[in-house]
């Protein structure tokens, strides 16, 4: 099967930012000009505006007829407050909204105090359990707390993604048990990314996805470039020959794989 005959999902991106403003309709021309048949749009809070991160991302899924989640990223954690999770709630309510995410920890720029993060993605987590929603997870530095949260609050009743997979062999054997996917960005093409590329070696077929996390983290050989969701078909180049899988069998898998986060039926 050629490039050109593909078909594609990118489970993370965030093309509702203010980076794809000036062009946003030819981003998603693009991205099905290369075969992306779906994508998620993962939208968070705004420094500035707040809730308008979710709105905004919402409108953009409508706009273009592709599913959204909202979360508290870590980075904002010290942003939310008791009605924050009331606005989530209530957009769990939305037919756009199918994910609590991205939620987690991030130890790297610690942007949020940690307390704050943890007990962000504690309630977070909770209350995608009570609404029946996957949960898509941001963790950096943070491995060991990542799985000793999600295992903790339950997190199998709801199931999820560590997204941008970046940790070691350990968190995904600790995610993996709980029944959550793990997926991998244009980072597992990167030259020094030997630990991430042997846990996509031996991440299950059937437990795998694919992402951008665009405008982020473009993969080679876009590196330095606005990344987009048309570029995700790098990543499942890079996966496909890890696993020395057919590109074609790759791209089946992860659409199965990405329907079933989703809750969505292929029929």
């Amino acid at each position: 099967m050629s490039d050109a005959k593909l078909t594609l999902v990118d489970s993370h991106c965030h093309i509702d930012m203010p980076q794809f403003d000036g062009d946003r309709a030819a981003v998603v021309e693009r991205a099905r000009g290369a075969g992306v048949e779906d994508l998620l749009i993962v939208a968070e809070l705004d420094e500035q505006t707040g809730r308008e991160g979710f709105v905004r991302g919402m409108r953009v899924a409508e706009d273009f007829g592709f599913p959204c989640s909202g979360g508290i990223h870590p980075h904002q954690a010290r942003l939310a407050e008791d009605t924050t999770y009331d606005e989530l709630r209530g957009l769990a309510r939305d037919r756009r909204i199918v994910a609590i995410g991205e939620i987690g920890l991030d130890f790297h720029y610690d942007h949020s105090p940690r307390p704050a993060q943890r007990e962000v993605f504690r309630r977070q987590i909770r209350l995608a359990r009570e609404v029946g929603l996957p949960v898509i997870v941001h963790t950096r530095e943070a491995d060991a707390e990542t799985a000793e949260i999600l295992e903790g609050e339950g997190a199998r009743e709801c199931g999820g993604v560590i997204h941008c997979f970046t940790g070691g062999t350990e968190l995904a054997r600790r995610a993996l048990a709980l029944g959550f996917f793990v997926s991998f960005s244009g980072i597992v093409a990167f030259p020094r990314a030997e630990t991430i590329r042997e846990v996509a070696r031996t991440t299950p077929l059937d437990r795998l996805l694919i992402e951008t996390d665009a405008p982020f983290l473009a993969p080679p050989p876009h590196r330095g470039k606005r990344n987009e969701p048309a570029f995700v078909v790098e990543v499942a180049r890079e996966l496909a020959d890890l696993k020395a899988v057919a590109l074609s069998d790759l791209a089946a898998a992860v659409r199965r794989n990405f329907s079933s986060l989703l809750r969505r039926s292929q029929d």
